[in-house]
C-alpha cells in the first residue's frame, strides 16, 4: 500500500511539473487566486536575505549578499588617482557589473551579458544620485591626489531581482570599506601605505591620512515588483520574471526619499495606485534590509 501511495504521489508530481512547464502562466495564476506563490510566499513578501561582510580578504571592502538563490559578490579596491580639473577636490567611483555564464543558463559562454552593462549604469546612477558617498571625502590633496573606488559586482547566481541583490551587495561593501592609509614617497608621489616600503621607495615618517572608515551620507535599497492584472508580486524569482513581463524597481533611502524608479518592461501605462503600492512595499523592505545590514556590521565588529 505504501509503495502504491508513493507511486501515485510521483505521478502526481510529474503531472504538476509538466503543467508548470507547458502552461506556466495558468499555473501561477491558480496560486495568485489564493494570494500565495508556488514557494508558499505571500505576494508581498521577499525571500530570505543574508549579508556577509569581508568576503574577499584582498579587497578594501567586500560583501556577499543573497536574496533567495540570487547571489552577489561585491568587492572594492581603492587606488590613488589624479582628480579631474573640473572636480579637483573630489575622488571617484567606477562600477563594473559582471554576469559570467555560470550564473544563469540564459548567459552564453563567450558573449557579454546584455544586462551587465545596463546594470553597471543603474548601479552607478543610484550610488551617485543618492549621495551615498561624499566624493569630497575621497580627496587627498586637492588638485593632486584623490581616491578612486573601483567597485566590481559579480553575479554568482541569477534567480530574479538581480538589481536588488546587486545594490545590496554594493551598499554592504561600502559599509565594510576601510580606506587605506596614504603617505608621500621621496619622489613626491602619494601612495597607499601597505608597509615600510612602497615600490622600493621609502615613505615619509607620518602618513598624510591614516586608515579610516568611509562615512555613508545616505544608504539606498531597492525592491523589484511584478505587476500582473490586479496582483503585485514583491521580489520575483527568475521564473516569475520570465512569465509576467511588467516589473518595476523602486529605490528609496533610509528616510523614505525616492532615489530612482525603473520600469524596463511591460505596458507603458500602469495604474497609479499599483505604483504607490510598490513604493509602500519598498518602504517596508528598506526597514528589513537596514536591520539585516546592521546585524552584519555588528557581527563583523564582534569578530
Amino acid at each position: 500500500m505504501g509503495l502504491q501511495h508513493t507511486s501515485g504521489d510521483l505521478v502526481g508530481n510529474m503531472e504538476v511539473d509538466a503543467f508548470r512547464r507547458l502552461f506556466p502562466l495558468p499555473f501561477f495564476e491558480r496560486y495568485l487566486l489564493e494570494s500565495i506563490r508556488p514557494d508558499a510566499r505571500p505576494l508581498s513578501s521577499a525571500r530570505d536575505t543574508t549579508v556577509a561582510l569581508g568576503a574577499v580578504a584582498s579587497a578594501d571592502g567586500s560583501a556577499l549578499a543573497k536574496i533567495g538563490y540570487t547571489t552577489m559578490l561585491a568587492a572594492i579596491k581603492m587606488e590613488v588617482m589624479t582628480p579631474s580639473l573640473g572636480s579637483p577636490d573630489e575622488g571617484g567611483i567606477a562600477v563594473d557589473f559582471h554576469m559570467p555564464p555560470v550564473c544563469s543558463p540564459l548567459i552564453k559562454p563567450g558573449w557579454p551579458a546584455e544586462a551587465a552593462s545596463v546594470l553597471s549604469k543603474q548601479l552607478t546612477d543610484v550610488i551617485i544620485s543618492s549621495g551615498m558617498v561624499n566624493l569630497k571625502e575621497l580627496s587627498l590633496i586637492p588638485g593632486k591626489a584623490a581616491w578612486m573606488a573601483y567597485l566590481d559586482v559579480y553575479c554568482l547566481n541569477a534567480d530574479g531581482a538581480i538589481f536588488d541583490a546587486a545594490l545590496l551587495s554594493a551598499v554592504s561593501a561600502f559599509s565594510h570599506l576601510h580606506i587605506p592609509a596614504v603617505s608621500v614617497t621621496e619622489d613626491g608621489r602619494v601612495v597607499a601605505v601597505s608597509g615600510e616600503l612602497v615600490e622600493g621607495n621609502l615613505v615619509k615618517e607620518t602618513p598624510i591620512k591614516s586608515m579610516r572608515k568611509l562615512t555613508l551620507s545616505c544608504i539606498p535599497f531597492s525592491l523589484t515588483c511584478l505587476l500582473h492584472k490586479k496582483y503585485i508580486l514583491a521580489d520575483p524569482t527568475a521564473e516569475e520574471e520570465s512569465i509576467m513581463e511588467t516589473h518595476v524597481t523602486v529605490v528609496l533611502d533610509l528616510s523614505g526619499r525616492l532615489v530612482s524608479f525603473y520600469k524596463p518592461g511591460g505596458p507603458v501605462h500602469a495604474h497609479t495606485s499599483a505604483l504607490q503600492d510598490c513604493v509602500a512595499l519598498t518602504r517596508q523592505r528598506v526597514k528589513e534590509l537596514q536591520k539585516i545590514l546592521n546585524e552584519a556590521i555588528a557581527d563583523m565588529d564582534l569578530d
